[in-house]
């Protein structure tokens, strides 16, 4: 895929059963080019369930992988059918190669301007700035000034609350999990109000 095609927002689904999941695509309906959604390698089945997700979703909903620690992981999220390769960590040259052959978006995780140069010289798409809220904001406009425009990242501790103060500051994208919805919407697959939440953090973008 492009990367200009790549949504601003990243919705993360950890731990969440297939139907949970299945519950937030279904309420991403109408919101499909806002949107893409992440299943974490760390999640029990998660290769299937990225499997079964794109069979119904993957003509409108763009579906990766998270927690990509691993070359492993990452062959075998992307023979799934994974888009994109999302990790908390950097990833290997070999591994963002292989990515780049299938086709798939690279967003390894980092702090330092350090890892962030080394990252980009590897080919990295987007770099992934975790846990964003421990740097805060301002991290991401002072990092730009060294290394100029990059496409950034907001990634840990992200919410409706706080999402526009890391646009503002020059990230071009977050990733958010627990602070999307409510939890109590998730576990009854309430697609209303999960929809809702959504439109909330597009409002607050």
């Amino acid at each position: 895929m492009k990367i200009e095609d790549y949504p601003k927002f990243t919705i993360i689904m950890r731990g969440y059963s297939f139907e949970e999941d299945r519950a937030i695509l279904s309420a991403m309906k109408g919101l499909e080019k806002q949107f893409a959604v992440e299943v974490t390698m760390n999640t029990p089945g998660a290769a299937g369930t990225i499997k079964r997700l794109n069979d119904e979703f993957g003509k409108k909903l763009i579906i990766g992988a998270g927690t990509v620690l691993s070359f492993e992981d990452e062959i075998e999220a992307i023979d799934a059918g994974a888009k994109f390769a999302l990790s908390a960590c950097t990833f290997t040259k070999p591994m963002i190669e292989y990515a780049k052959k299938r086709g798939v978006i690279t967003v390894p995780g980092m702090m330092t301007p350090s890892e962030v140069l080394q990252q980009l010289r590897y080919g990295a798409d987007i770099i992934k700035i975790f846990p964003a809220t421990t740097v805060g904001p301002k991290y991401f406009k002072d990092i730009q000034g060294p290394l100029n425009h990059i496409r950034l990242m907001a990634v840990g501790g992200i919410s409706k609350n706080n999402v526009h103060q890391f646009f503002e500051n020059g990230a071009d994208y977050a990733g958010i999990g627990s602070g999307a919805f409510n939890k109590e919407d998730i576990q009854k697959k309430n697609i209303n109000n999960l929809h809702e939440s959504l439109l909330e953090l597009i409002k607050e973008a």
